[in-house]
């Protein structure tokens, strides 16, 4: 993927635009690390319909898809994680990457897996949105739910911490806030140490609550 990779810090009398959604849980994590990193003042969220032939994001990012952070200079930034790790760059907060060693790769590995619930949560989404119900494939629908599964037992092992955020701790409080906003499938009762995990992280991260999709 070809994306903007300087890290230049950028003048506080110029502005970035995050194309993206209020409900779009991989813009929920990017806007949140603007409030983490105090970058509000610096960015304006401009919405982005994916659907839209006519939609500009279609050149500002090739694939379509959103969050795309567009540069004064011109540029564009695509993929949450991308777009966070470029807000540790130009922030003074505490970078919710680590910069080197082993940490750094456990975060991103993390951060892989609970974007792995959203993949497959949406995938289950979209089936039955752009389907008929005649074309709906039942197979398809446990492929996607044995993802989560497994996914939602191996993150409850060790999950991200609550209280110093990191891109994992994003990751993985929009994934289960899709879930419970979406409701593609029922994980609560399954996973009472999430459950607990959630709680603990939304009272601890306010950007969380601060991001909450409206309701469905």
């Amino acid at each position: 993927m070809n994306t903007e990779t300087r890290a230049t810090p950028i003048a506080e009398a110029d502005k970035m635009i995050l194309r993206s959604t209020v409900t779009s849980p991989y813009g929920r994590k990017t806007r949140m690390a603007v409030l983490i990193h105090k970058l509000t003042d610096r960015i304006d969220l401009v919405p982005a319909d994916t659907l839209d032939e006519t939609d500009t994001i279609r050149q500002q990012n090739p694939l379509g898809k959103i969050p795309c952070l567009l540069l004064p200079d011109g540029g564009a930034i695509y993929d949450s994680k991308v777009i966070v790790e470029y807000f540790d760059s130009i922030s003074d907060q505490r970078p919710l990457v680590p910069t080197s060693g082993r940490a750094r790769f456990d975060v991103l590995t993390r951060a892989v897996l609970a974007d792995g619930i959203t993949d497959a949560a949406l995938l289950m989404v979209y089936e039955g949105r752009f389907r008929e119900p005649a074309q709906i494939s039942e197979r398809w629908l446990a492929h996607q739910r044995g993802k989560i599964e497994r996914a939602l037992t191996a993150i409850s092992k060790a999950p991200p911490p609550t209280r110093e955020a990191d891109l994992s701790s994003l990751a993985l409080g929009c994934a289960l806030g899709y879930l419970d906003w979406r409701q593609p499938v029922s994980w609560r009762d399954a996973h009472p140490k999430l459950v607990d995990w959630l709680s603990e992280f939304s009272a601890h991260e306010p950007s969380f609550l601060a991001t909450v999709a409206p309701a469905a």
